[in-house]
């Protein structure tokens, strides 16, 4: 054998077996952690996408509530990060996904890597507070080793609360959070995005918006949640609600969660503020109309698992150098929730009949309220439009401006006329796009909508 095979077997990065191991796993333990009530009030973090070398906001906490490829590198390549992390006041361990889809053997292998990553960079004097996500009742045996009683970890409600048409997963996230108070007793849990009402324990929240990349730099005071009244003080905390914040405490711990509960986000539903999302669910094999605030239609066609699998635009959306009047889309469900697949079916000559099958009640009509009001309320709202291969008309400064999709990108253009057209990656160079000299991402939650399809 060479020296530098040898070398290779026997590096403690390849063989990770340098920790002492909790459980049958052998899970490395992170050594507990106590932090103060000036370290958690009022407390922010960054994201391990925004953490850089130099940072100024060193005040702040990391925090690995990502997409798991943005932070894949740091198990990797620990010591490439090691001096940025000893930057900030503290960092999470790396919150690798543990997916209820997941095999069990990953969901395992996130859990030591979680451990792992935490105990490496304790060891090279980083302040490290573990973060904690778990599977069904199947991973309690593993997900909480490595974990000292009574000591700092981490969880984040973002991924099993109700948002973008997903049903919240309370149920799921309180089993496993009361798992983990009984197992670990952590004096305090940080619970990054709002927690749920019904939570136990010594709760500091922190604020999962103004701990984004968009308050970075402003250093603003903001409403942050409907808790905000009760951790400042300003109301007392309702009877009904277990969530506490005590004040002048020394905490021997603290918890975080993100990257767990079902892959997909939770059950797909309509959003009861928004009547056209109603279409893509009914009575398998009906139609169902919308009438749109400017008269123009959908007909949706919902499949034989009562979820919409075609629809057709009867509109060109004043494009009609691209889309044929009517055109037709299919709905993909493969994420979870309703995709107009790219690009649309077109009908230059003859148009086929929209058929129902296998019912009596053919259509069921939803007429959108001329008030109604569909604008964008965000730029993550005209994101998730997009996202979801979305079409959009509005109207800026008396003029239209119509939103669609290709197999090239984004296109989106000035009604009617196709020298306005430009073709965008993705969203975000869309929201480049100029209006009147304008860039799109300064006005588009104040144009009037006058259609949208999410």
């Amino acid at each position: 054998m060479t020296q530098e095979n040898y070398d290779y077997r026997n590096n403690p990065l390849f063989l990770r077996n340098q920790f002492f191991g909790d459980g049958c796993m052998k899970i490395p333990t992170i050594p507990k952690a106590i932090l103060t009530h000036e370290e958690t009030d009022g407390l922010r973090m960054i994201g391990f996408d925004r953490a850089k070398k130099g940072d100024s906001h060193y005040e702040r906490m990391v925090h690995f509530f990502l997409y798991d490829y943005k932070f894949e590198d740091i198990w990797r390549n620990p010591d490439k990060y090691l001096e940025r992390m000893k930057q900030y006041r503290a960092m999470l361990t790396p919150d690798f996904s543990m997916y209820l889809e997941m095999h069990p053997v990953m969901q395992l292998y996130n859990s030591f890597r979680n451990r792992w990553v935490g105990a490496y960079f304790a060891q090279q004097g980083v302040k490290v507070i573990p973060s904690v996500s778990w599977g069904d009742e199947s991973t309690f045996d593993f997900c909480f080793s490595g974990i000292e009683k009574g000591s700092a970890v981490a969880v984040s409600t973002y991924m099993v609360s109700a948002h973008n048409n997903h049903s919240d997963q309370k149920a799921f996230f309180l089993k496993g959070c009361n798992e983990l108070l009984r197992r670990i007793e952590p004096s305090v849990i940080l619970c990054y995005n709002e927690p749920f009402p019904e939570m136990e324990g010594n709760i500091v929240f922190v604020d999962y918006d103004l701990s984004s990349w968009r308050h970075l730099h402003d250093g603003k005071d903001y409403e942050p949640s409907p808790y905000a009244k009760y951790i400042c003080g300003a109301e007392p905390w309702p009877e009904d609600c277990a969530v506490t914040r005590k004040a002048g405490f020394v905490s021997d711990g603290v918890c975080f969660m993100k990257g767990m509960g079902s892959a997909q986000g939770g059950e797909w539903r309509p959003n009861p503020n928004k009547p056209r999302d109603e279409r893509f669910l009914g009575e398998p094999g009906e139609i169902k109309e919308t009438i749109m605030q400017n008269g123009e239609r959908f007909s949706t066609k919902i499949g034989e698992d009562g979820r919409a699998v075609k629809e057709r635009h009867w509109s060109d959306h004043d494009r009609p150098w691209a889309h044929s009047d009517p055109h037709d889309h299919i709905v993909d469900w493969s994420n979870g929730f309703p995709n107009l697949v790219k690009p649309p079916i077109n009908y230059p000559n003859d148009v086929p009949e929209f058929k129902s099958y296998g019912v009596k009640n053919m259509s069921n009509r939803i007429i959108i309220p001329p008030d109604f009001n569909d604008n964008f309320e965000s730029i993550s709202d005209f994101k998730w439009c997009m996202h979801r291969n979305g079409e959009a008309e509005f109207a800026w400064n008396e003029k239209t401006y119509s939103i669609t999709h290709s197999m090239d990108g984004i296109l989106i253009s000035e009604a009617l006329k196709q020298e306005t057209e430009k073709c965008c990656k993705d969203a975000d160079e869309v929201l480049e796009y100029l209006i009147d000299g304008v860039r799109l991402r300064e006005i588009i939650t104040e144009v009037k909508v006058l259609v949208r399809t999410f």
